[in-house]
């Protein structure tokens, strides 16, 4: 679940922000009759320090961690690090030109595929916005460059995520929040039930 928040990485850090982290009313129980409750946190490598809260629905059987608009979904590290990633990518005369900048410590091959699981899903969104969002995006590029002239801001994931936040289930990460597929390619389904007959008595 998204935990909406202006701070930065290193304000979160600094503040010990999950601490406030919380949720106006549990997603399985909309209106009440659960005991949401805190669930302590999980911590995450970068940036150092930073703890992720989670919330427990005992009724629903389910746990929800509160991410934070500057971290990255599924990824270690913040937005503004995965934004800076695209920037260099869209910036660099070829992917590999970027990774010799990126990722002096590992070999090329390496260097792009830690490249890609940046670079590609962010465009992907950019893509998925457009066609969620037409009248504001329709004329825009999927690319960070043309969506940071339109919203006119410096830092841009991290707005999307405010502004795209009834959609970010639809978005892959890490700016989105869309579970990741299953073994069979699919998209994990909100509910156990597999579809088909009840089995015979």
């Amino acid at each position: 679940m998204r935990f909406k928040t202006d701070l930065t990485s290193e304000e979160y850090v600094n503040q010990q922000a999950w601490r406030n982290a919380t949720l106006a009313c549990c997603p399985l129980h909309p209106h009440g009759g659960c005991s949401l409750t805190h669930h302590g946190t999980y911590g995450r490598k970068k940036p150092a320090g930073t703890q992720v809260a989670r919330l427990y629905c005992p009724e629903g059987h389910t746990t929800f961690s509160l991410l934070p608009d500057c971290l990255a979904a599924r990824l270690s590290g913040s937005l503004h690090d995965v934004e800076a990633v695209v920037d260099r990518v869209e910036q660099a005369d070829t992917v590999e030109a970027a990774a010799d900048h990126l990722r002096l410590d590992i070999e090329l091959p390496g260097a792009l595929r830690w490249i890609r699981r940046r670079f590609q899903p962010i465009h992907a969104s950019f893509t998925i916005l457009k066609g969620l969002s037409p009248e504001r995006f329709a004329d825009c590029e999927p690319t960070l460059a043309s969506f940071r002239q339109r919203l006119v801001v410096d830092v841009v994931l991290p707005a999307l995520r405010e502004i795209a936040a009834e959609q970010l289930l639809f978005l892959p990460p890490p700016l989105g929040l869309r579970p990741p597929p299953r073994s069979d390619g699919k998209p994990k389904r909100t509910i156990q039930h597999q579809p088909g007959p009840d089995p015979p008595p």
